[in-house]
């Protein structure tokens, strides 16, 4: 294999392949980037079982090409090589059986590879019918979503997001049994219906490779596995295996409390009054609502009091307490003026909503305080 191209046309390339690379893994193949050079292009691959990522460098991209071929090189060296060369004309050669030599006019690396024929073989084969969606939406989905999965790997179920597709409808939901996150968007119709958990980390390496462009892009469905399809880069992730909990009934169908107020001037008053919570009292903060004020506070022994107060168009009456940060959480995966917030009593799930978003849903369940 030999052949020069650009450094940031690499690197680019590298950045994407190496968020297969998990630096826990020990199997020595496995933290290796697998460098295939054909007449289509450079491949650049990786995978540590649960994702796998290949990349193309279509051949018009490359500068010059002497010699195919292939090689797996450590995945972590070849990157940071790669990023710390000036954006110049970069030499890469393959000699002597496995050694790959990095040139540019001033500098010039030698690194130990591994034989390609050792790399897994990757199964990215795709169906006639994907479901096609907008990078920008899906970015969305994913920011609105990810935060609400748990990270307790008791129940690695929760550890991911729910896409069901049912009636040209798609919801992502996410929940950590504390807190849940709904996003529903419209589809056109795909012919199938599915309910899948892909794991919330998977999802959110994919969000960190696609931009917010606009572009398509595809999701291929298989039966314990998913793969994503954008420009040049190819996605395959594992499926969560087991039964999502029911959450439908949740959520209230009614509610006897709801406020609407400015979703930047709650954001900063719960913001503030959390300042005065920690972490072994889960960040209690407490919500009182009545004669047209909404009062956020928060009363620490250790520590201090804060209160906060807010005028509002409700006549309606409450007290309940829940956790700052997941309600800082919800708050902000809005993006909008205002929030609405559901309630019916201390004990009940506090909803939020926005008149400007449908499509979201965030539930906090209250936290009893004695």
């Amino acid at each position: 294999m030999k052949f020069v191209i650009k450094q940031e046309i690499l690197l680019e390339g590298l950045n994407h392949t190496s968020r297969a690379i998990s630096p826990r893994n020990l199997i020595p193949i496995l933290t290796g980037i697998k460098f295939d050079l054909t007449e289509e292009g450079l491949y650049l691959s990786a995978s540590d079982t649960d994702i796998s990522i290949r990349a193309l460098i279509p051949r018009e991209n490359i500068i010059e090409v002497k010699e195919y071929g292939s090689i797996v090189i450590g995945g972590k060296y070849i990157v940071e090589i790669i990023k710390k060369l000036p954006n110049c004309d970069i030499n890469i050669e393959v000699m002597d059986g496995y050694k790959m030599i990095v040139s540019t006019s001033n500098t010039e690396f030698s690194l130990n590879g591994i034989n390609p024929s050792e790399f897994p073989n990757l199964d990215l084969s795709e169906k006639d019918n994907p479901v096609i969606l907008k990078t920008s939406l899906f970015k969305n989905v994913i920011n609105q979503t990810f935060f609400a999965t748990s990270q307790n790997e008791s129940r690695p179920i929760l550890t991911g997001i729910n896409f069901r597709i049912e009636n040209n409808l798609l919801e992502a939901i996410a929940t950590d049994s504390y807190r849940l996150a709904k996003k529903s968007i419209a589809i056109d119709n795909n012919n199938y219906d599915f309910n899948i958990v892909i794991p919330g980390k998977n999802l959110l390496e994919l969000s960190k490779i696609i931009d917010d462009d606009g572009v398509s892009l595809e999701l291929h469905i298989f039966e314990n596995k998913i793969l994503f399809k954008y420009k040049n880069i190819l996605f395959l992730s594992r499926l969560l295996s087991g039964t999502y909990p029911a959450t439908s009934s949740i959520i209230p169908d009614s509610f006897s409390v709801n406020v609407e107020c400015s979703c930047s001037g709650l954001f900063e008053m719960i913001d503030r009054a959390s300042l005065l919570t920690s972490d072994r009292d889960k960040n209690i903060i407490k919500l009182e609502l009545g004669n047209n004020n909404l009062v956020i506070s928060s009363n620490s022994p250790e520590i201090g009091y804060v209160e906060e107060k807010m005028v509002v168009d409700s006549s309606d009456e409450i007290s309940i307490s829940f956790s700052s940060k997941y309600m800082l959480d919800s708050i902000k995966s809005f993006g909008t003026e205002t929030v609405t917030l559901y309630m019916n009593n201390d004990s009940s799930p506090i909803i939020i909503k926005s008149k400007e978003d449908e499509s979201l849903i965030q539930l906090v369940l209250p936290i009893k305080t004695y």
